[in-house]
């Protein structure tokens, strides 16, 4: 297994600057837990004849304890590793301290990074991708859900193993739709039938809201069947330039943007958190948020009101598309022994087993990426207690595989995401025109791709 060394790195140094903008624009279940302190956990210092593999992930607050929960668990059930979770901030922070690690063995075996953060651990060339130990093992990859692991491959080599997986639902208050003469069975579809509902449903004081959140833009390309870079969403070959400026993108700003202007969707800023808390309270309709939220959402609203969920909406005249997954992925690093790699690899493996994945979904909302977890019986009953959850899987489920639905992948996602923000933020406000803010933002990114492109190619 190939090395990573200093030299190596040296020509990532401004690429990893780039990173340390923030991911997200918007509060979403992936990010809002961080906590505000790293401690160690699955540590066993007696265990000194096992092989030890550190793991750096940035699940915190509830989500890091179900994952010290994962790393107990799997320390109990055998003898040979002994993996220590600790948690490194948020998936900015966790990166740029993997890069600061590279010269000494104080970095991790493995560590978890956002979905958006693919390309740039490619191109980091500091990872040993997880398809060279599924063909020693001849793993069964079938077992695993499909149109989640394809995000994590490229040239038909899987590079990673998916972790924490969500999309974005639309959810809906049932109770305001029956008040308000809709039916609360047939939710909204397209564009035009969320303008509709929303129009009617403002007129009885319940607007919809939708976070300005980059996320969502990408999810409305792919469910529109359209991509978001050039080279096949940058799949083909490296991305070079930015289509946010397509007809897709100028479309469901129009569409957004006519909303607004109606008062029949009302702006609350860039953070879910605050969309969520109005949906909660019974102030808005509907909103989009990630199924990772939907425990949350339906637990918020008991006893006030029913919440229906909707696949993502989409025009009338698009053709067919899907969602692409979110979250995060588990990378092994290729800079430590081939025995503590294979040690990871084993743990890995653990994470995606049938039960594993089952006492994962339930606690924390994230998919299950392997198919068998749904014939277990916690995730059944889960699905009773919580079955707007089936739309979720539903849409996942549904969703073409193109490259569009295989999602965009480019080394300056993270400000790629924060400019497309920017623009959402012109277009509602008024003070430029959809083509307009479009364009300024497809030439700002596309400026970054090519410096980063540059970057890589040194």
């Amino acid at each position: 297994m190939r090395k990573f060394t200093r030299r190596g790195m040296l020509g990532m140094a401004s690429v990893a600057m780039m990173l340390m903008v923030s991911a997200c624009g918007g509060t979403t279940t992936d990010s809002s837990d961080a906590a505000t302190t790293a401690k160690p956990q699955g540590n066993d210092t007696s265990a000194s004849s096992k092989t030890k593999v550190v793991w750096w992930h940035s699940m915190g607050g509830a989500l890091g304890k179900e994952v010290d929960q994962l790393v107990a668990d799997f320390n109990k059930s055998q003898d040979k590793v002994q993996v220590e979770a600790v948690f490194q901030g948020t998936y900015d922070e966790s990166i740029n301290k993997m890069k600061a690690s590279m010269d000494s063995d104080s970095g991790p075996s493995m560590i978890q990074v956002y979905e958006i953060g693919s390309r740039f651990m490619i191109d980091s060339k500091a990872i040993t991708p997880v398809q060279q130990f599924i063909d020693q093992d001849k793993y069964d990859v079938s077992q695993l859900e499909e149109n989640i692991t394809r995000y994590y491959t490229f040239d038909g080599k899987q590079y990673s193993m998916p972790f924490n997986t969500s999309n974005p639902i639309l959810y809906y208050n049932k109770d305001l739709f029956k008040a308000a003469g809709l039916d609360p069975e047939k939710p909204p579809t397209t564009y035009e039938e969320v303008k509709k509902d929303a129009e009617v449903l403002s007129k009885q004081g319940h607007p919809a809201s939708f976070a300005i959140y980059g996320w969502f833009m990408e999810q409305l390309f792919a469910n529109q069947g359209k991509e978001y870079l050039n080279n096949g969403n940058g799949r083909t070959s490296p991305a070079t330039q930015s289509l946010v400026n397509s007809e897709a993108g100028v479309k469901t700003l129009e569409w957004w943007k006519s909303m607004i202007d109606n008062k029949s969707v009302i702006n609350l800023g860039r953070k879910t958190d605050d969309t969520e808390k109005a949906f909660i309270a019974g102030q808005i309709a509907m909103t989009l948020d990630s199924t990772a939220s939907l425990r949350e959402i339906v637990d918020g609203s008991d006893g006030k009101f029913k919440v229906g969920t909707a696949f993502l909406p989409k025009p009338q005249s698009a053709s067919d598309g899907g969602v692409v997954v979110g979250g995060a992925s588990l990378w092994i690093l290729n800079n430590k022994p081939e025995a503590e790699q294979k040690a990871a690899w084993e743990f890995i493996k653990y994470l995606a087993e049938p039960t594993t994945q089952a006492k994962w979904h339930i606690a924390t909302g994230y998919f299950p990426i392997t198919k068998k977890a749904y014939d277990e019986q916690i995730v059944k009953d889960n699905l009773t207690k919580y079955p707007q959850f089936q739309t979720a899987i539903d849409q996942l489920h549904a969703s073409k595989p193109s490259t569009a639905t295989q999602g965009a992948v480019m080394g300056v996602f993270p400000e790629a995401r924060q400019t497309v923000e920017g623009a959402i933020e012109e277009v509602l406000s008024g003070s430029k025109p959809p083509q307009k803010a479009l364009d300024d933002a497809a030439k700002t990114i596309t400026d970054k791709i090519g410096t980063y492109n540059k970057t890589v190619q040194k």
